[in-house]
């Protein structure tokens, strides 16, 4: 017997998700990214997208808002914490020797460029 039913605020949210994250796909493609992985999880929390651009892993949170005004606050030091130790238990699948790994985040917003916060975690 199947479990509840998502309510249908649920569901809007995880198509705007999915949506956002192909969106930060594309534009990272455009940038010379590769895509490896989407939505990875882990028991420590998930990643959104995982891409390599030479010797550089980046695992990337994508957030995507309304506007552009609720982008400053659509990432917060809890939710990178989340995704840099699902980095940690990912890396040794994604990473080898001499690579380098950071913990990026992509914001979007209807009308708005894409902003791509490099090296976002500072552990």
């Amino acid at each position: 017997m199947p479990g509840p039913r998502p309510s249908r605020d649920r569901r809007a949210a995880e198509a705007a998700g999915r949506r956002g994250e192909r969106i930060a796909g594309w534009w990272l493609r455009l940038k010379g990214w590769r895509i490896l992985n989407r939505r990875v999880r882990t028991p420590a929390g998930e990643v959104d997208l995982v891409a390599r651009r030479g010797n550089l892993i980046a695992f990337v949170e994508v957030k995507a808002r309304a506007t552009e005004a609720e982008l400053d606050w659509a990432i917060d030091e809890r939710r990178l914490a989340r995704v840099a130790a699902a980095a940690e238990v990912l890396m040794p699948r994604y990473a080898g020797p001499g690579d380098d790994i950071r913990v990026d985040v992509i914001l979007l917003a209807p009308g708005a460029r894409p902003r791509h916060i490099e090296n976002a975690w500072i552990g």
